[in-house]
């Protein structure tokens, strides 16, 4: 039996949530301070921060919405994705997102390459995507004939697990960070040492008291819906449409389609078309 469609409420949300990690680093600190915890380092001041960015190339070529898109005083680009949802192909999503992030940012005539930003795209996991039980993995492009050559070109992938068991080997407030981002609630908040998870959590506890915040979040979660028994729809009309063309090739007259199938007169005319 298939899943009913549930909304979970605001206040149960952790921030796996698309929608409440979206909201949250609406935050310029806030997200300075997530990168600060992701890199090791304090990040400089982020000057351009916005959420669900758009990136288009061309009409006809798909365009990408990116979670969080942020520029330092540095001019260094950061793109953090949340995922929570396992999928085969986050690794060439990542590749097509890096393309579409760096045709955005030259700009047309500009002849020297090297004014191209230094950026970074995270994407924050509630699952291991590889498999090798790590925290973070980071990859940058190397040349496999020299080793310890790396291309520096600037461009650095970077995915988080929630479900790393490595913490020997990253540090301690990354680890207490990515175990809020799994469980977002009191208990695990007060258990962390960090002052930035703490700031974190008060962010966190802000957007789910916010009226404003919460209208969002069901406007959000009715679309969501409306898309989703749409899509049910058109695929069982679509179906039924690709049966009843089986059927007259099959030598069915219409009627005898339409009453087997229920198809309207106006349903049918589509197979003509």
């Amino acid at each position: 039996m298939e899943h009913e469609f549930k909304r979970k409420s605001l206040k149960e949300l952790n921030l796996t949530s698309r929608f409440l990690f979206d909201a949250v680093m609406e935050d310029k600190e806030i997200h300075q301070d997530v990168l600060s915890i992701i890199f090791g380092r304090k990040i400089s001041t982020i000057i351009q921060n916005e959420t669900e960015k758009e990136a288009r190339l061309s009409p006809l070529i798909r365009s990408i919405r990116m979670d969080v898109f942020a520029l330092d005083d540095e001019q260094t680009v950061y793109n953090t994705e949340m995922q929570d949802e396992q999928r085969s192909d986050l690794a060439r999503r990542s590749r097509y997102y890096q393309v579409l992030l760096d045709t955005s940012l030259l700009e047309p005539g500009i002849p020297n390459y090297n004014v191209l930003n230094n950026s970074y795209i995270i994407v924050i996991l509630s699952f291991d995507l590889f498999g090798y039980g790590k925290y973070q993995y980071t990859f940058l492009p190397q040349c496999q004939e020299v080793p310890g050559l790396q291309l520096e070109d600037g461009a650095t992938r970077i995915f988080l697990s929630t479900e790393g068991k490595n913490g020997d080997e990253v540090s301690e407030e990354l680890v207490e960070f990515l175990h809020y981002v799994k469980n977002s609630t009191d208990e695990v908040a007060a258990k962390s040492q960090s002052e930035r998870v703490r700031r974190l959590h008060q962010r966190v506890c802000k957007v789910k008291a916010s009226e404003e915040v919460g209208v969002r979040y069901m406007q959000a979660w009715e679309e969501r819906y409306y898309d989703r028994e749409k899509g049910r729809s058109e695929g069982k009309l679509e179906g039924k449409l690709e049966d009843a063309l089986n059927m007259r090739k099959e030598g069915l007259s219409d009627e005898m389609i339409m009453r087997i199938t229920k198809l309207t007169e106006e349903e049918m005319r589509k197979i003509t078309e």
